[in-house]
């Protein structure tokens, strides 16, 4: 398994290949090439050495050799492609995937025992409170929307039933993303449906945090289809639905600041068939601005997921399970 040192020496990167673009291997490195067609021949873009790869993330179009799947495995490199639109195509790793001890853990959880899920939508919760104070807006929605979560952030610990867990979750951030978003003409969240540009701006933010906390996980060797929180469901991963939500906030501060700097736009957006599409122009600004507020947090994301590893191997009560604090 990975160490707090190799985390830090290791970087995550970003390689936007919206225009077709080669990865191969070179004298033991990296080389992400693109074709240029005056001269009909392929240009090296960027040499990167596999021992300070810790996870590629490919947006777009690129065509992967064997012997670099043989490099990232040699290294420990996890290799995730998505698509134009962010929607994931291919996720490769295989660190810890063999951890059977760790499954076997997971699998005898029981599905009604609350107590690591109310941690984690606890902390979730905290984080909105502590987002929403950071605005120093003391408008009554905002005001209301703190009262709010902090009567949800007292009443989940007495939840007894997961419809009440999941009711003061949802009342949560209901009022959240009213106060939060309320300058940028919010009305209601709709995941997955792009049916306005804020809702499809927090869907592409939300789809690349899920990959990036699915990276850490796999480092470890959870079987990230069980959660303690969200249940199983066919294809859902329901252990990274867990675990990305202390940190959703990120994601959350990343919207609001980039609309206000005017770094996001409603004119970055086409709709087709009623949904909101990101232009393909605009990828590269939308990818980059996520991942630079994302990469900045990679100890601390390692840290809370190796943490809640350990706590959960050593059957530690909940009390002992980690928080990320914004």
């Amino acid at each position: 398994m990975f160490t707090h040192k190799d985390i830090e020496y290791r970087s995550i990167f970003v390689i936007n290949c919206i225009n077709e673009r080669s990865l191969r291997v070179s004298n033991g490195e990296l080389l992400l090439e693109e074709h240029v067609e005056s001269t009909d021949k392929m240009k090296t873009l960027t040499e990167m050495p596999f021992q300070k790869i810790l996870a590629l993330f490919i947006i777009g179009h690129a065509k992967i050799t064997t012997p670099l799947m043989e490099k990232c495995h040699k290294f420990g490199v996890t290799l995730v492609v998505v698509k134009p639109n962010f929607r994931p195509v291919f996720f490769w790793a295989n660190h810890a995937e063999a951890n059977f001890l760790l499954h076997q853990k997971q699998y005898a959880y029981s599905k009604d025992d609350l107590s690591i899920a109310k941690i984690i939508i606890r902390n979730k919760i905290h984080n909105q409170i502590k987002s929403l104070t950071d605005t120093r807006k003391k408008d009554d929605n905002t005001l209301y929307a703190i009262s709010k979560c902090q009567d949800c952030l007292d009443n989940i610990v007495e939840a007894k039933e997961y419809s009440q867990h999941m009711g003061i979750e949802g009342l949560a951030s209901k009022v959240f993303f009213a106060a939060y978003f309320g300058e940028l003409s919010w009305q209601t969240r709709r995941p997955r449906t792009k049916c306005d540009v804020l809702n499809a701006t927090l869907d592409i933010g939300y789809t690349i945090l899920f990959n990036y906390i699915e990276c850490f996980l796999r480092m470890f060797g959870f079987d990230i289809y069980i959660g303690v929180y969200h249940r199983l469901w066919f294809k859902r991963k329901s252990l990274v639905c867990d675990i990305m939500e202390p940190f959703r906030c990120i994601i959350d501060k990343t919207i609001r600041k980039a609309f206000n700097k005017q770094q996001f736009s409603a004119k970055d957006f086409d709709i087709k068939k009623g949904e909101y599409l990101l232009k393909r122009e605009n990828n590269k600004i939308y990818s980059k601005v996520f991942f630079d507020a994302l990469i900045p947090y990679k100890i601390e994301v390692f840290k809370y997921i190796q943490s809640y590893y350990r706590c959960f191997m050593n059957r530690k009560t909940a009390d002992f399970f980690p928080q990320f604090l914004i």
